[in-house]
């Protein structure tokens, strides 16, 4: 029996998916197997014995301390591309609502309280309506910073709506690439990409790398009068530069997920309460697709969608499997083979992946493994964590 320790609220469709018979799903379990979580803060909370994978229904993992969790041997996984669609389709409502004072427009009509005569109203609404006006999108430019499965989603909804895109991503990925529409014309940095661009979305990770790239010295690079939406992180941007440049009107407006105190109050600033993600599908769709992954895990020792360990999928076929984890130095996976050897165990399948530090072993045996085997590959030097998957 598995046991899954939930934190918030998981969508019953992702819960689901956990068979009972095979699994105890709860937020009171002592002895997990598995954390599923979406923003609950794991930082200075202590790792329980155990523990093997951390799977969080949403695409960022900031809430996690992933690099306490990687040197216990636990996986950590995420949920990319889960919620792209309702990102996306809010980015497009901040895209209209930054072209045209449509808030400004609702705003004034509901103002109109004390008029009780229709035609009265309409003409007062007729005379007043230039007081709202704005540009079309059509024609006009949007710079993507950052191209995986948000962003080129972005780039294709804005060459539908016949805006022209520029994109920048120094760390496009090959399956990134691929996705990508070829009308998406490729910035060479971040400050060609802002210069030419009447609108710039931001669709980056919150990395020591990525923290305020939009900050005082890259928002001087800004078209005038562009508009700047953070859909992404707060991290990314300095919330008190974006503030100086829209006081020096270099920056036209500012559209954001991510309310600060300097930003309230300010007609050139849409805040909205973090609800990129905030729609029935998209949470389903990141429930479902994390207990997926740690079913695989658990039951298999695969792994898709990991923050911290290496992709790696080997089917199921005849046998025991064995799966472990080490430091990725050499001579580490010919140490556990002799034991297997020294055991007369034949290995009848293996794959090895590594990540960065971090390797990861699968290997199917024909004998039933003995409890004392695993004793002896967790005592290999390196080697962090091992499991039987029978």
């Amino acid at each position: 029996m598995y046991r899954i320790k939930t934190y918030n609220a998981i969508s019953p469709k992702g819960l689901n998916r956990f068979s009972r018979d095979t699994y105890e799903v709860s937020s009171e379990c002592s002895t997990p197997d598995a954390y599923l979580l979406r923003s609950h803060k794991l930082h200075g909370e202590t790792i329980p014995g155990g523990l093997k994978a951390v799977a969080r229904a949403g695409a960022g993992v900031n809430n996690i301390p992933v690099a306490d969790y990687t040197k216990a041997g636990i996986c950590v996984f995420n949920t990319p591309g889960a919620n792209a669609n309702a990102v996306k389709e809010l980015v497009l409502a901040g895209l209209l609502l930054s072209s045209r004072d449509i808030v400004g427009g609702m705003n004034y009509s509901q103002s109109l309280t004390d008029m009780t005569d229709a035609a009265e109203m309409g003409a007062l609404l007729e005379k007043e309506k230039k007081r709202f006006a704005g540009n079309e999108l059509y024609g006009r430019t949007l710079g993507v910073v950052g191209l995986g499965a948000i962003g080129s989603m972005v780039a294709e909804m804005a060459l539908a709506m016949g805006m022209n895109v520029v994109g920048f991503d120094p760390a496009l990925s090959v399956e990134a690439a691929w996705r990508l529409p070829s009308q998406v014309e490729r910035a060479e940095n971040l400050p060609s990409l802002l210069s030419r661009s009447d609108y710039i979305t931001l669709h980056v990770p919150a990395l020591d790398v990525t923290r305020h790239m939009i900050n005082a010295d890259s928002l001087k690079s800004v078209k005038t009068g562009a508009v700047l939406l953070n859909f992404a992180r707060d991290a990314i941007v300095d919330a008190h530069a974006v503030v100086a440049s829209l006081d020096e009107k270099q920056l036209g407006k500012y559209v954001c997920d991510f309310p600060e105190p300097c930003l309230l109050g300010r007609a050139d600033v849409l805040a909205m309460p973090h609800i990129g993600a905030s729609t029935e599908e998209a949470e389903e769709n990141c429930a479902i697709m994390a207990a997926d992954q740690v079913k695989d895990y658990l039951e298999n020792g695969n792994i898709r969608n990991s923050v911290n360990f290496p992709a790696i999928n080997l089917p199921r076929a005849e046998g025991h499997r064995i799966t472990f984890v080490n430091d990725n130095v050499s001579g580490v996976l010919g140490h556990v083979l002799s034991i297997f050897t020294d055991n007369h165990i034949n290995v009848l399948d293996m794959m090895n992946k590594s990540r960065g530090d971090v390797a990861y072993n699968i290997i199917d045996v024909e004998q039933a493994p003995h409890p004392e085997l695993l004793q002896a590959i967790l005592q290999v030097e390196h080697v962090i964590a091992a499991r039987f998957l029978d």
